[in-house]
C-alpha cells in the first residue's frame, strides 16, 4: 500500500464486491473500480446499476478532491435505519478518473459489512477518508488521529 501511486490510479475490479446494511444488499458488482492511492487502503467503487437506488437519498454538501474532483454524498435509508453521508459519487470526475462516472463508493464504517470477494473488508480509520482494508493491503494507513498530514 504504501508502493501504491500518488497521483493515485484507477483500475477496474473482477472479484465481487457486496456492501450490506440493515439486513439487505444494497450494492453487489463484478464490474467495480478501484482507487490507489499512497497511504490509503483502496476505495472501491460501483456502478450505479448495481446499487439499489432506492435505498439512497442524495444530501446537500460536496467536497472536492484536487484527483478525482467534485463529490456528492449520499445517505442510506433501509428497512427504517439511516445512514447519513454513507457513501459519495463523482458525478463529472476529471479525465483520469472518468472510469467512476456514474458508480458510488461507500464508507465501510457506515455500513454493516463491505465484502471483497469472500474477505470481509474493514473501515479505514477516521471520518474523511473511505478506504477498506483487507489481508491485501498493509499499513500503517491514513486517517488516524496525527496521520491527517502525512
Amino acid at each position: 500500500m504504501w508502493d501504491y501511486p500518488r497521483p493515485p490510479r484507477l483500475e477496474p475490479v473482477t472479484v465481487p464486491l457486496r456492501v450490506e446494511f440493515a439486513g439487505e444488499t444494497v450494492a453487489a458488482t463484478e464490474r467495480g473500480h478501484r482507487v490507489l492511492e499512497t497511504s490509503h487502503p483502496p476505495v472501491y467503487y460501483f456502478p450505479f446499476e448495481d446499487v439499489h437506488e432506492a435505498y439512497l437519498r442524495r444530501v446537500d454538501g460536496q467536497s472536492f478532491c484536487e484527483f478525482k474532483g467534485v463529490a456528492r454524498y449520499w445517505t442510506l435509508d433501509v428497512n427504517g435505519r439511516r445512514s447519513e453521508r454513507a457513501a459519495w459519487s463523482y458525478p463529472s470526475p476529471t479525465r483520469g478518473f472518468a472510469g467512476i462516472k456514474d458508480h458510488l463508493a461507500f464508507y465501510a464504517s457506515r455500513v454493516d459489512a463491505c465484502w471483497v470477494g469472500d474477505e470481509r473488508a474493514h473501515a479505514q480509520e477516521g471520518d474523511f477518508y473511505g478506504g477498506w482494508i483487507t489481508s491485501r493491503v498493509v499499513g500503517p494507513f491514513k486517517g488516524a488521529a496525527g496521520t491527517r498530514g502525512w
